[in-house]
C-alpha cells in the first residue's frame, strides 16, 4: 500500500459541498429570515420557477418532502382504494409507502439486469383490469427505461408516475428525467445531488389542473382561507429550503459533471477485477450518478465493507431487501425467488464512495485498497461465506 494509505474517505461529504457555496447560501438564508417567510413564500415561489425551467416543465410545487410527493402525486391522480399500482421491488421504502397511503396495492415486477431500473416486458405482463398506474424508479441516477414504459402507459390508458428522487439532472432521450410521465416526483433529502438544509421534496407536471390540487391538498386543502374542500395535508416547503435549493440548483450541473468524471476513473481503475461487477449504463450521457454501486461475488460483502472501513473507507448498501420482503408487506404474500434479478442484485451490490467534491486521490485510493483486498482474495481464496 502506498503512502495513499493515510488518506479516509467518507461515504459522502455534505459539509464540504456545502462550504463550497457558503456565502450564497448564508445570503439566501438570511433574506428569509429577514423577511420571516419560514413556510412557503417567496423564497420556494422562485425555487419552485427555477426548478420547472431547469426540467422544462410548466408547474413546480415545493414540497415536505420526497414521500410527500409520491403521496400526493398519487391521491391528485385519483389513485385509491381496489386500483393497482405497477413497481419495483428495488428502492427505498417511499415509492411503495405512497401506493399503501392512498389505499391502492403496490403490484411488483422484477428488475432489468443492467440498469437495476423496473422491466418493461415484466410491467407489460403485470397489467390487469384494475391497472391504474406504472410507477418506475430512476435508480443510483440511471433512468429508468421510459420510452417502452411511455408507450405501454399510453397504450393501456395508464398513467406513468416518475419517482425521480435520486436522478436530479438526469436525461432520457434528451429530456430531463421527471418531464415525460404525468407527474415526476423529487426528493431533496440532503445527501442527494440537489440537496436541502433537511427534508424536502417537489413535484413537476405540465398538467395545470394537478398542479393546482397539489398546491391545495399540501396545505390543508385549503381553497381559500379556512375552507378546507377535501382530506389534505400538511406538506409545506420551508421557506429556508427553497432558498438554499435555489442557490443549489445553479451549481447542479457542475456538481453532477464532477461526479460522472469520479464514475468514469472508478470504472478505469476498476476494470477486469476479480469478484467486481462495474455499473452499466445503456445511455451513459444521460447518469448523473447519484451513487457508484458495484456488485460482489466470490467474497461476502459484509467481509468487504469492513475491510474497507479498516482502510478508512467508508460504503453502503442500496438497498439489502427486496421491498415485498419488508415485513410490511408480508400480507401480499411474495417468497423467495418471486424477483431473482432484484434479489441477486441486492445481495451483491454495494456503493463506494460518491460526491462532486470527492478528490482524485481519493478515488485512487478506494480502487488502489479494492484492488490490493479482491486480488489478494482471488490468489489465496481463503475468504469463506463468499456468494458465487
Amino acid at each position: 500500500m502506498t503512502t495513499a494509505a493515510r488518506l479516509t474517505v467518507p461515504f459522502l461529504d455534505i459539509a464540504s459541498e456545502n462550504r463550497s457555496i457558503w456565502e450564497e447560501l448564508q445570503q439566501a438564508i438570511d433574506q428569509v429570515a429577514t423577511q420571516a417567510a419560514f413556510i412557503l413564500g417567496p423564497a420556494v415561489e422562485r425555487f419552485e420557477g427555477s426548478f420547472a425551467a431547469y426540467l422544462g416543465a410548466k408547474h413546480c410545487v415545493g414540497l415536505n418532502n420526497g414521500t410527500s410527493a409520491l403521496h400526493l402525486a398519487l391521491q391528485a391522480c385519483d389513485i385509491g382504494p381496489g386500483d393497482e399500482v405497477i413497481t419495483t421491488p428495488h428502492s427505498w421504502i417511499s415509492t411503495t409507502w405512497a401506493i399503501s397511503y392512498v389505499g391502492a396495492t403496490p403490484v411488483f415486477v422484477d428488475i432489468d439486469p443492467v440498469t437495476y431500473t423496473l422491466d418493461p416486458a415484466q410491467v407489460e405482463r403485470a397489467i390487469t383490469p384494475r391497472t391504474r398506474a406504472i410507477l418506475p424508479v430512476h435508480l443510483y441516477g440511471q433512468a429508468a427505461d421510459l420510452g417502452p414504459l411511455v408507450e405501454i402507459s399510453e397504450r393501456h390508458n395508464l398513467l406513468l408516475i416518475e419517482d425521480a428522487a435520486q436522478a436530479h439532472g438526469a436525461f432520457y432521450a434528451g429530456k430531463r428525467v421527471g418531464k415525460l410521465g404525468r407527474i415526476g416526483c423529487f426528493s431533496f433529502y440532503p445527501g442527494k445531488n440537489l440537496g436541502a438544509f433537511g427534508e424536502a421534496g417537489a413535484i413537476v407536471t405540465d398538467d395545470e389542473h394537478l398542479a393546482k390540487r397539489i398546491r391545495r391538498l399540501r396545505d390543508h386543502a385549503q381553497d381559500g382561507r379556512h375552507r378546507h374542500v377535501e382530506i389534505g395535508h400538511n406538506a409545506r416547503m420551508e421557506g429556508i429550503q427553497g432558498a438554499v435549493l435555489d442557490v443549489k440548483l445553479r451549481h447542479l450541473d457542475g456538481w453532477n459533471a464532477a461526479r460522472a468524471r469520479h464514475a468514469r476513473r472508478y470504472r478505469e481503475l476498476l476494470a477486469g477485477l476479480p469478484h467486481l461487477q462495474l455499473p452499466r449504463s445503456p445511455r451513459p450521457e444521460g447518469h448523473v450518478w447519484h451513487l457508484f454501486v458495484v456488485l460482489v461475488s466470490g467474497v461476502e460483502r459484509g467481509w468487504l465493507q469492513n475491510q474497507l472501513a479498516a482502510h478508512g473507507i467508508a460504503t453502503a448498501v442500496h438497498y439489502p431487501t427486496p421491498i415485498p420482503y419488508q415485513p410490511a408487506y408480508a400480507h401480499l404474500g411474495h417468497t423467495l425467488g418471486d424477483f431473482p434479478v432484484a434479489e441477486d442484485v441486492m445481495g451483491r451490490c454495494l456503493s463506494l464512495p460518491m460526491f462532486a467534491g470527492l478528490g482524485d486521490e481519493q478515488v485512487e485510493f478506494v480502487a488502489e485498497t479494492m484492488k490490493s483486498l479482491l486480488t489478494a482474495n482471488a490468489q489465496t481464496g481463503a475468504q469463506t461465506g463468499a456468494r458465487p
